[in-house]
């Protein structure tokens, strides 16, 4: 049975990886799992300095899921180069290193860095609020999504993997100025945003009052978002939001997703992505599917 798939160019042995934030670089999950049964690991988002992230508290558990405003505290790309990236490097599964940033420079200052380091794709944050542009999330606006995918793109070697918001009112659209930018591949949904209120307190659940709400609750959004994207552009996506089981997986597949990431339920089931993978070869064999892309965008 063959489960490898290709994301612009690269080959992974399977569709399953790691949501960035929820799987730190691998040593922490390194203890739980056999990181040699990924088909890749996306790194923690990394800035051209270190960040310090936002004031606590900083995680809000809500029903079918979470709340965070972690502000994508990282100690900078320096730091990844010397610690993280050797440290994959042992393990046979490709590594995408998550790039965030407050401008388009910062943006273009890190993926240069990494131009020469031995990870195999980029996934490009553009969740994060542009400072230039009064605080507007890059992926929240066609144009600032195809300008920086341009900028970036001048300056990496590796394929170069937008990660879409869903906080907008098209998808379609951001999709496509992605593409018309030059992407190589598209990731999607990053964290809805979202707030909660402890009513004893009466106050905000978190310090930054919104967060991120990631989790099962999400996982119909992320599908449809998927579904439509796929429908739009020609370019591999990489779909995530609520994954917690081999089914959420497969689901993402048919709706058109060539690999999927696993986010939250890292938190709360560690070899998530071991039974995911597992879960996808007894589903083909199930159904006397032979090679996985047979069911790649089925539906």
């Amino acid at each position: 049975m063959n489960t490898k798939v290709t994301i612009a160019g690269v080959e992974l042995q399977n569709p399953v990886m790691t949501a960035s934030g929820t799987f730190g670089s691998g040593a922490e999950y390194s203890e739980f799992i056999d990181l040699n049964a990924l088909g890749a690991v996306v790194t923690k988002g990394v800035s051209n300095v270190p960040w310090q992230g936002n004031k606590t508290p900083r995680i809000a558990e809500t029903y079918g899921g979470m709340l965070n405003a972690i502000g994508l505290q990282n100690p900078g790309v320096d730091i990844m180069i010397k610690r993280d990236i050797p440290f994959l490097r042992q393990y046979n599964t490709k590594i995408i290193v998550n790039v965030c940033g407050k401008s388009e420079q910062d943006y273009c200052e890190v993926v240069e860095q990494l131009s020469e380091e031995p990870v195999d794709m980029l996934e490009i944050n553009i969740s994060c609020p542009n400072v230039k542009e009064g605080g507007i999330a890059f992926g929240q606006d066609p144009k600032a999504v195809e300008s920086i995918t341009k900028a970036v793109k001048k300056y990496a070697k590796q394929p170069v993997i937008m990660k879409l918001s869903p906080n907008v009112t098209s998808i379609v659209d951001m999709a496509k100025a992605a593409e018309a930018g030059g992407a190589d591949a598209l990731s999607l949904i990053n964290t809805l945003t979202g707030m909660k209120i402890d009513i004893h307190k009466r106050d905000f659940a978190l310090a930054n009052q919104t967060g991120g709400l990631s989790g099962p609750a999400i996982k119909p959004v992320a599908v449809r978002m998927v579904y439509q994207a796929a429908h739009a552009v020609k370019l591999p996506i990489i779909g995530m939001g609520g994954i917690s089981n081999w089914e959420d997986a497969v689901e993402f597949l048919l709706a058109g997703a060539t690999a999927i990431s696993v986010g939250t339920a890292n938190f709360y089931n560690p070899t998530a992505t071991i039974e995911i993978v597992k879960g996808i070869e007894a589903y083909l064999e199930k159904y006397g599917y032979t090679d996985i892309k047979e069911i790649i965008g089925m539906v």
